[in-house]
């Protein structure tokens, strides 16, 4: 097997780790979920790495480190949006209350 054969793997989960990297940093979930299956298909069956691939190996897995790091930003983001659309669900659901608790008309007069 050529040396360019034997690296060819290896070169495919940079890309995907170049790939993933990309969605991450634009917030893309739905395109980042449907990697899952093409890492098992390149990381399946493969035996100790060439001697040629431990650089890619190395430049992919800090390529996925700054992805892991831009979903946490993502998600943290996503939480503090949720946290202030929670609060003001609970401002509105408050001043509703005052609304309703209020006598509409005294029938007594």
């Amino acid at each position: 097997m050529s040396e360019a054969a034997a690296l060819a793997p290896y070169e495919a989960i940079l890309a995907h780790a170049e790939l993933e990297l990309e969605l991450a940093g634009r917030g893309d979930i739905d395109g980042l979920q449907g990697l899952g299956a093409r890492w098992d298909e390149l990381t399946t069956g493969l035996g100790e790495p060439p001697p040629g691939a431990v650089s890619l190996l190395e430049r992919a897995r800090l390529i996925a480190e700054r992805a892991r790091i831009d979903l946490i930003r993502l998600r943290d983001g996503l939480l503090v949006e949720h946290a202030a659309a929670l609060n003001g669900k609970r401002a509105a659901d408050g001043y509703g209350r005052e609304l309703r608790s209020t006598p509409q008309l005294d029938r007594s007069a």
